[in-house]
C-alpha cells in the first residue's frame, strides 16, 4: 500500500478540519466580507477539531479489528476512549454526544443510532476515511467498514453519506483520476436516496460552472437547508463535497473551496481533504500545514492529545499490507444492494 497516499489522507482530513473551523457556520458572502477568500489558516493556533479526532477513534477501531470491524468493536473504542471524559467536550457533534450517552446508558449500535435526534447529521461521514485507508482499491470492503462505524451514531442517510465517503477515499488510494472515485460515491448511496439524489444535483451544478469560485456560488445558492437551523446535515454536506471534488477536478483546491463555501465548512473541507488528499498523497501537501495538524490537540477527545498521524497513517497501511498477506487479495466484488442500504432501510430496527 502507498504510505504516501494514507498520510494524504488523514493529513488532508485535518488540513481541512482545522483550516475550515474558522469559517463554520457562516455564510459564502460573509466569509467573502470579512477576508476576501481563505487560502490558509486565519487562525496561528489552528488545530484539527472533533471531525480529526473521531476520525482517530474510527482509525483505532480499525487498527483492533481490521476488516473484521463490528459495531461493538467500534462501542467499545468509544467507551474506552471517553471513560473518563462524560463532560466538557469542546464542539462535539450532537450525533456523538447523543450516541456517547446511549452507550453510556447501556445501549448498544444500532439502536444506539436508531435512537438519536440526529440520526442523519454528517457526525459518521467526517470521521470514516481511516477506514478508506485500510480498504485501499476495495470499496465494498469500505462500504461495509463504515456501516459498522457510523451505526453506533448514525441511521439511513447518516450511514450512506459515511459509506460514500469511505468508498471514495478506498478508490482514491488506487486511482490518478477523480472520475472513478465519485462514481464510487455515488453508488456507495442507495440510488433513490435524499443523498444520493442531492449528490447528483451538486454534481450537474458543479459540471456547468466555469471555475472553483463559480460552482462554489452556484453549489452554495442551491443545496443547502436554509429552512434548518444547524449546517450538519449529511445530504447537505456530502453533496455539497462531491460537487466541489469536481468542480476541482479532485485536485488539493477542493480543500480551499470547502473551507469558503461556509455551512459545515470544516467538515466539507475535511472530506474533500481526505479524498484529494488520498488521491494526491502527502508529498502533494503544503509542509507548513501538515507540520501545524500533524499532531493532534485532543481539544474534543482528550484520549487523542498527542496522535501522530503520520504514523497513525502508516499504522493503518501496514495493517492492511498484513492482512492481505494472510488472508490473500482483500478485493470482495462490488457492493450489494444490502450492503449500500443496511438494515435500518429494510425496517429491520434493533430496539433496546
Amino acid at each position: 500500500m502507498n504510505n504516501d497516499r494514507a498520510r494524504g489522507a488523514l493529513l488532508g482530513l485535518a488540513i481541512g478540519d482545522a483550516m475550515g473551523a474558522p469559517t463554520e457556520g457562516m455564510t459564502l458572502p460573509a466569509i467573502r466580507e470579512k477576508w476576501g477568500r481563505v487560502r490558509g489558516f486565519v487562525d496561528p493556533d489552528a488545530a484539527g477539531t472533533d471531525d480529526t479526532e473521531y476520525a482517530v477513534l474510527c482509525a483505532r477501531g480499525v487498527l483492533r479489528a481490521g476488516a473484521d470491524l463490528t459495531s461493538a468493536v467500534v462501542a467499545d473504542t468509544w467507551l474506552d476512549a471517553l471513560r473518563a471524559q462524560r463532560t466538557g467536550f469542546n464542539r462535539a457533534g450532537f450525533s456523538e454526544m447523543i450516541a456517547i450517552a446511549n452507550l453510556h446508558a447501556g445501549m448498544t449500535p444500532p439502536a444506539s443510532g436508531q435512537r438519536n435526534a440526529e440520526t442523519w447529521s454528517d457526525g459518521a461521514a467526517m470521521r470514516v476515511a481511516p477506514i478508506g485507508v485500510y480498504a485501499a482499491g476495495d470499496p465494498a470492503l469500505a462500504i461495509r467498514m463504515a456501516r459498522a462505524d457510523a451505526e453506533v451514531s448514525h441511521s439511513r442517510d447518516g450511514i450512506w453519506c459515511a459509506q460514500a465517503i469511505a468508498a471514495g477515499v478506498a478508490v482514491a488510494m488506487v486511482e490518478d483520476d477523480v472520475d472513478p472515485v465519485l462514481d464510487a460515491m455515488l453508488a456507495a448511496m442507495p440510488e433513490d436516496s435524499w443523498s444520493a439524489r442531492t449528490a447528483r444535483r451538486a454534481l450537474d451544478i458543479a459540471a456547468r460552472a466555469g471555475s472553483p469560485e463559480e460552482a462554489e456560488e452556484a453549489l452554495f445558492a442551491t443545496i443547502p437547508l436554509r429552512h434548518y437551523m444547524w449546517a450538519d446535515v449529511a445530504p447537505e454536506a456530502v453533496a455539497l463535497t462531491i460537487g466541489l471534488l469536481r468542480a476541482n477536478d479532485g485536485t488539493l483546491g477542493a480543500i480551499e473551496s470547502g473551507v469558503n463555501i461556509g455551512r459545515d465548512s470544516d467538515t466539507i473541507a475535511a472530506m474533500a481533504g481526505a479524498v484529494a488528499g488520498a488521491l494526491h498523497g502527502a508529498s502533494a501537501l503544503d509542509p507548513a500545514h501538515v507540520a501545524q495538524v500533524r499532531s493532534v490537540t485532543g481539544q474534543c477527545i482528550a484520549a487523542t492529545a498527542g496522535t501522530d498521524l503520520v504514523d497513525l497513517a502508516d499504522a493503518l497501511a501496514e495493517r492492511a499490507q498484513t492482512d492481505r498477506a494472510t488472508t490473500g487479495s482483500a478485493t470482495t466484488g462490488s457492493a450489494t444492494t444490502d450492503d449500500v442500504r443496511g438494515d435500518a432501510d429494510r425496517g429491520k430496527e434493533t430496539r433496546a
